[in-house]
């Protein structure tokens, strides 16, 4: 009883603490500006299915990709047995399904250790491309410090949740082939499983009943508390592309990779030159007109959506062709920026009662500096490339008509066109009327 209700409060205050800082990131997320990506149902959920779950992208290289599949599966699969150990703590029950199941049940729990065996191998080759190998998009500097650490932090602590699950089973295994398992009335003989049927009497077997129960109890505290820890770690971590990175897929950009979005504040003035009977919406006096982004708030909820659920996997910087050539620029890092500087603004909201004060900084300038903006060649490759359909070019392009638009900082070779154009009509230094004297000689 009172383990159930020590679980019962463990539990609760997990949820209700993960909910508090999943409704924080959702407002931080709604913080930018409004944009319909309601449109074409069928073809979103389509893109969803084969991207986000069916891991589309990400076989592009086979070998991380099959390495992800076995954490991915693991993952997915045993939130099945997930369920169960929540129903039995919350009861004071142990294997509550095996009854009901049967056979069936020893399947999944071994179907579920294999994954577990899998994502191992997977866990500690991904921390040996880290660590060891160096792979060079895993090794820039925009991941040193707190990034390394918390990629490595939860590398580790998969390993543990591992070992706490054949803690549990092993454990278990020992005690109910010798008929003194927590579980009652389950029939005779072992559990059977897959894995802990051979790996128990290696690691417990010989130890005493009092010895066994413990390890089995430490095993099963152990699991759930590491699963509460790492889901209320999400929010902080760039691991929370594993709840966002459906929605993310799902609200996509259909539309061709080289169309870039027209704003709607210069196309009305256009509209205006050309139509004087146009006549535009009222503008809201509580809004601020901006041309382009020059902070988070300028930026619209999907691409806030995105920050959010990068990885930081880097595969949109090592196929960029100004990073390649040595260039200051990295998608992964205009990512990140965005999402550290979306964290800081939502904790100046929520340090002062829900008003933002302003702090005297941006997004431009003190995070993302104008040489990583035009370094930029638009080719779309970081878009291309990202796993779960991040799109960075979209934020910098936005940057870019802020710095254009509004602080009048264009590279000089941009300005001369700039003047061409609103002098000549034509990017080149000669007047429309000269433009085809060259066809007379």
């Amino acid at each position: 009883m009172i383990s159930s209700f020590i679980f019962i409060l463990l539990f609760s205050g997990g949820a209700i603490f993960f909910t508090i800082n999943a409704l924080k990131v959702r407002r931080n997320i709604l913080l930018g500006k409004d944009i319909n990506r309601k449109d074409q149902f069928s073809a979103r959920l389509k893109i969803m299915t084969l991207v986000a779950l069916g891991q589309k992208k990400m076989f592009e290289r086979p070998i991380p990709a099959i390495l992800h599949l076995f954490l991915y599966a693991a993952f997915v699969i045993t939130q099945i047995e997930l369920i169960e150990i929540v129903l039995d703590g919350s009861i004071g029950n142990h294997r509550m399904f095996r009854p009901l199941l049967g056979g069936f049940y020893t399947f999944m729990v071994s179907f579920i250790e294999i994954l577990s065996v899998l994502a191992f191998i997977g866990t500690v080759a991904f921390l040996s491309r880290r660590n060891l190998l160096k792979v060079p998009r895993l090794v820039k500097n925009e991941l040193n410090g707190w990034p390394k650490m918390d990629a490595n932090l939860i590398l580790i602590s998969e390993i543990v949740l591992i070992c706490f699950i054949f803690m549990m089973n092993g454990a278990d295994e020992v005690l109910y082939s010798m008929g003194v398992s927590h579980a009652q009335n389950l029939g005779d003989g072992t559990l059977g499983l897959s894995i802990s049927s051979y790996l128990g009497p290696i690691l417990f077997g010989g130890m005493a009943e009092h010895s066994l129960h413990i390890i089995e109890r430490i095993g099963w505290w152990g699991h759930i508390v590491m699963v509460l820890g790492f889901l209320n770690y999400l929010p902080y971590s760039k691991h929370f592309h594993i709840l966002l990175a459906f929605p993310n897929v799902f609200y996509s950009n259909l539309n061709p990779k080289g169309q870039f979005t027209n704003m709607e504040s210069v196309t009305n003035e256009v509209k205006a030159i050309f139509d004087p009977s146009f006549i535009p919406p009222l503008a809201d006096p509580n809004v601020t007109m901006r041309f382009g982004a020059k902070d988070v708030t300028d930026l619209s909820w999907k691409q806030l959506l995105d920050a959010y659920t990068c990885t930081e996997c880097g595969r949109c910087t090592s196929a960029c062709p100004a990073n390649i050539t040595g260039k200051l620029l990295s998608p992964r890092k205009i990512m990140m920026d965005t999402r550290d500087r979306l964290m800081e603004v939502g904790k100046n909201i929520d340090s002062n009662k829900g008003e933002f004060k302003d702090d005297g900084k941006s997004l431009v300038g003190n995070y993302i500096t104008p040489e990583e903006l035009w370094a930029c060649t638009s080719c779309n490759a970081c878009v291309q490339e990202c796993p779960v359909n991040i799109d960075p070019l979209s934020i910098i392009m936005d940057m870019r008509r802020y710095v254009v638009m509004e602080e009048s900082a264009a590279p000089s070779e941009l300005n001369g066109m700039f003047t061409n154009i609103e002098n000549n009509g034509a990017p080149w230094q000669f007047a429309q009327a000269d433009r085809l004297n060259w066809k007379n000689d």
